[in-house]
């Protein structure tokens, strides 16, 4: 009988519950936002908490680091700038379309996001692009139908299913779910919160290597998103009453989103990210989308359309198909690793190779991206 590999298992384990966590925070977004609280607020309770949750435990890995991870003028901006395309625009967009749509449409609208990255890395020139190269045309094609899927969930309603006349229009917390009006510009709000989070994935680049403690990075990102997200809720909320938690439910939610969303979430992803890479934790996004639709329609008497299923149908075929480009790209470059070290050790620089590229065996490749 073949042993089990726990090791092998546990980032899968991890990943799993991490999706639970994920649509646990996604429904209780929709929960407290439908229960009347201030999406600009309840961005700024949320990244407060998460703070409060992160900060103690940056402290305790910046003790432990022997990297030097002091905040500078250079390390300052790029939190700065980071933090306010992913935390100050990306939440507030997310908090507005998950209010103005659905909670199911917002989890898959959010595997939009490797297309979106691809697209934005290509025009910053950090993807190459060729044509005649399979795993290029994957990563376009997967794009495009990514893209097509989207606005499919935003244009094409069509007909109800799970027969969602006859469900009562009260969830079974009591709310009143109902509301067909601003779709479409909820779905507008998700796509933009998409596009504000792949310049985000792009922004840490830079941003961890002038502060290389992803930890300490984070809550420093989400202390600077609280002040800028306070900023922006005084404008648009200039009323107080708007920051009052008016029950139990908004705190309970508000507090998870935090601490579990934000702190554990951000935790998980980490340490999966460095065990097993980034396209192993984007494989298990559609996950999300399937775990929300399940219990957004039990539990809070959510709608589903055709034309919204048929387009998160669509965007995650296009998801896999663009990592699947990744996918293939990773090998190559392992594979050119593979065949460096082959010359470098037996020194015969004259093998042969189908590489495009020179062959520099004192370049390191820690930079390409996968």
């Amino acid at each position: 009988m073949a042993k089990f590999n726990m090791e092998y298992y546990l980032p899968i384990i991890a990943m799993v519950v991490l999706q639970f966590i994920s649509a646990g925070t996604t429904l209780g977004n929709r929960v407290v936002l439908v229960d009347g609280m201030s999406p600009r607020v309840f961005v700024v309770y949320r990244h407060a908490f998460a703070t409060i949750f992160l900060a103690p435990i940056a402290y305790i890995s910046s003790r432990r680091n022997s990297v030097s991870c002091s905040l500078n003028l250079r390390s300052f901006s790029w939190i700065f700038f980071t933090s306010l395309i992913g935390i100050t625009l990306n939440q507030n967009l997310l908090s507005e379309g998950l209010l103005l749509s659905s909670s199911s449409i917002s989890s898959a609208m959010a595997n939009l996001i490797p297309a979106v990255t691809f697209v934005i890395a290509a025009f910053a020139g950090m993807e190459k692009v060729n044509i005649r190269s399979l795993r290029s045309i994957a990563k376009i094609v997967g794009t495009i139908i990514c893209v097509c899927g989207a606005l499919s969930i935003a244009l094409l309603k069509g007909p109800k299913l799970l027969n969602a006349e006859n469900l009562t229009s009260k969830s079974i917390i009591g709310l009143s779910l109902e509301s067909d009006d601003n779709w479409l510009l909820g779905c507008l709000f998700l796509i933009g919160n998409n596009v504000a989070w792949a310049i985000f994935l792009i922004l840490q680049v830079p941003a961890y290597a002038s502060h290389p403690n992803s930890i300490s990075l984070a809550a420093w990102m989400c202390f600077m998103g609280t002040l800028q997200s306070i900023a922006v809720a005084l404008f648009m909320d200039p009323n107080l009453n708007a920051w009052k938690i008016n029950s139990l439910l908004q705190l309970c939610c508000v507090l998870y989103s935090g601490i579990m969303g934000s702190g554990v979430a951000l935790c998980f992803q980490a340490w999966c990210i460095s065990m097993r890479g980034p396209l192993f934790s984007a494989v298990f996004n559609p996950l999300l989308t399937l775990i929300v639709t399940i219990l957004a329609t039990l539990l809070l008497h959510e709608k589903i359309y055709v034309g919204s299923l048929i387009g998160a149908i669509g965007v995650v075929i296009g998801l896999y198909i663009v990592l699947w480009g990744k996918a293939e790209e990773a090998v190559d470059v392992k594979d050119k690793t593979e065949k460096i070290v082959d010359i470098e050790s037996c020194g015969k620089i004259h093998c042969k190779n189908d590489l495009e590229d020179p062959l520099l065996p004192n370049k390191p490749l820690e930079n390409q991206e996968f």
